[in-house]
């Protein structure tokens, strides 16, 4: 974990009908984000009581390997998948850590 790395958290809510292919679309993303420059870690989490409910939680080494990634032809190609299959557009903020006990 680096020490000034940026966590990001995006939430994705899928249409309950929509359940299946929105999880497909996600999950296709973590493999090729994973071995892009910055990422240090990217998690794709699926709430336990409301399977609508999509987060990935991130950690990139900066915020241009962020802009990177979003520009990047998966992230483009999963958006415009999505549009009909979520009930929203995706909820994507940036945090840095305050304090942290290992």
């Amino acid at each position: 974990m680096a020490e000034n790395s940026i966590r990001v958290v995006a939430r994705i809510v899928a249409n309950p009908e929509s359940v299946e292919q929105v999880r497909s679309i996600l999950s296709d993303l973590v493999e090729p984000t994973c071995n892009e420059s910055g990422c240090i870690s990217y998690e794709l989490l699926q709430n336990r009581t409301d399977q609508t409910d999509f987060t990935f939680v991130e950690e990139w080494a900066s915020d241009a390997a962020i802009d990177a990634h979003l520009t990047t032809k998966h992230i483009k190609d999963a958006l415009t998948k999505l549009p009909g299959l979520v009930s929203a557009e995706p909820d994507i903020r940036r945090y840095r850590v305050v304090t942290k006990k290992n």
